[in-house]
């Protein structure tokens, strides 16, 4: 049994997003959990608010205990940044040039298996 949730349009790049997920990746809900509440970088917090909805379908919907539940597959894919023209802000550089502020974002995708036990 499968359980999957996902984050779209978080506003933080995907290369920060990512280094949070590689520490959860394969741990028990539980665990994971812990582990988020206690990390200093700023993902953690959307990386455990997926985590938690995860978590919630499996138990609304399919009727999963959370003690049962490990993170299966955990992905920080890139998401649209805002493109030149629209929004952006330029960055003023050096000998009289600017280079544009890359606004980016990330989707974060949560995959929760259940623990067969032998």
């Amino acid at each position: 049994m499968e359980v999957r949730a996902i984050a779209r349009y978080v506003p933080m790049s995907a290369r920060k997003v990512r280094r949070v997920v590689d520490r959860v990746r394969g741990m028990g809900v539980e665990r994971a959990l812990e582990l988020l509440r206690l990390l200093p970088q700023a993902a953690a917090g959307p990386v455990e608010k997926v985590i938690r909805s995860a978590v919630a379908n499996a138990e609304e919907n399919f009727g999963l205990s959370r003690d049962n539940l490990y993170i299966a597959h955990i992905v920080a894919d890139e998401g649209p940044g805002v493109p030149p023209g629209r929004g952006w802000r330029p960055r003023f550089a050096a000998r009289g040039r600017y280079h544009p502020i890359r606004k980016r974002s990330s989707h974060i995708t949560v995959v929760l298996r259940e623990i067969e036990e032998e």
